[in-house]
């Protein structure tokens, strides 16, 4: 076999292990966001209390990675202080509860296919937040675009059927903690060199998740809860849906971690795609011509935005290698009249 061809077959391989995780992310996401939907949907299995769901998700999620870590040990605990903890994952975790509370929340008052929509308002989020914890610098033309992708989604907005001011409001305010806390992890984690696997990450941020959702939920869901005592959940049912929220988890850091964020992403705008088509045809939900008008003026604007991202990780890494060459070449350099210095002195001591 030829050098040529053995490079051509690790490059397929490489190519084929990077769709697979494209895949697995994409139909674990994918089946979190139905199965979510139909548990809290009042039309289908009719249990509205997504604070208890995601509560659920959590304990399930922070046991699991309890054994993993403390009992198997799978994977070795992440070195951390408790002011570390406390300032940075703490935090993280409020934010991460947030985010699932609200997000699922949204599933009772408006479509799959609504939600997706008004997800591509994600970069927006980010780019904004960003600029103003000083994570981003403002240009003209990377804030022209946020504003097409706006744009976008107020006119997928204006065009949907069953358009609900509560539910939409709690969609953008999923998406605003989101971003907040996807910028947070840049300064807080990033910032002091913690780099945590998806088990470790589970092992820290979930039991902060699921103590931050106990206190509305003692407020908010508790109370009818404990009314509605005749309600029996079914075993199956939330035990599966939590074992594939748990998977998702995993299957985020994977895709992130073997390909990165920028996959992720482009992945995330064909996983719409998917769900809007699954909620038009399957879940029978109202897609409208504008609907659609606008959120592919919306995905154009994500779209480019993923591509100026692109760019620029091509652009860094261009300087990087660049700037090794240089210091490659400045230590042979000093190699070189290191050597020549030496032979000068022992022609010297010779004389």
């Amino acid at each position: 076999m030829s050098k040529g061809s053995f490079l051509s077959g690790g490059v397929v391989k490489k190519i084929l292990l990077n769709y697979t995780y494209v895949a697995i992310w994409i139909s674990l996401s994918f089946s979190v966001i139905v199965y979510n939907k139909y548990i809290l949907d009042k039309k289908l299995y009719n249990w509205p209390y997504p604070i208890s769901l995601t509560m659920i998700h959590m304990a399930f999620c922070s046991t699991l990675a309890f054994f993993a870590v403390r009992v198997f040990s799978l994977v070795e605990p992440v070195s951390m202080s408790r002011d570390v903890y406390l300032s940075s994952v703490v935090p993280i975790g409020v934010l991460y509860a947030i985010s699932l509370w609200l997000s699922n929340s949204a599933y009772i008052y408006l479509s799959v296919s609504f939600i997706q929509m008004l997800k591509a308002l994600m970069p927006v989020a980010v780019y904004t937040i960003g600029i103003s914890f000083k994570k981003d610098q403002y240009k003209n033309d990377t804030m022209a675009n946020m504003l097409a992708i706006s744009l976008g989604v107020g006119v997928a907005a204006y065009g949907e059927a069953k358009f609900d001011t509560w539910g939409v409001f709690l969609q953008l305010g999923a998406v605003a903690v989101e971003a907040t806390r996807l910028v947070m992890i840049q300064i807080l984690l990033t910032s002091k060199g913690i780099k945590l696997n998806p088990i470790t990450t589970l092992y820290y941020v979930a039991p902060c998740c699921l103590v931050s959702l106990c206190v509305p939920w003692v407020f908010v869901e508790y109370p009818v809860l404990r009314d509605n005592s005749s309600f029996q959940p079914d075993f199956f049912i939330f035990g599966t849906n939590s074992l594939c929220a748990f998977a998702l988890n995993l299957a985020v850091f994977l895709i992130v971690g073997k390909t990165s964020a920028l996959t992720m992403n482009v992945a995330g705008v064909v996983k719409d795609w998917l769900l809007i088509a699954f909620s038009w045809s399957v879940i029978k939900d109202t897609v409208t011509p504008v609907n659609l008008f606008g959120y592919g003026l919306a995905f154009l604007g994500v779209g480019y935005y993923n591509y100026c991202k692109l760019q620029a990780l091509k652009a860094t890494e261009g300087q990087k290698k660049v700037q090794e060459a240089d210091e490659e070449a400045g230590k042979l350099l000093e190699e070189r009249e290191g050597g020549g210095d030496g032979l000068g002195k022992k022609i010297d001591s010779q004389e």
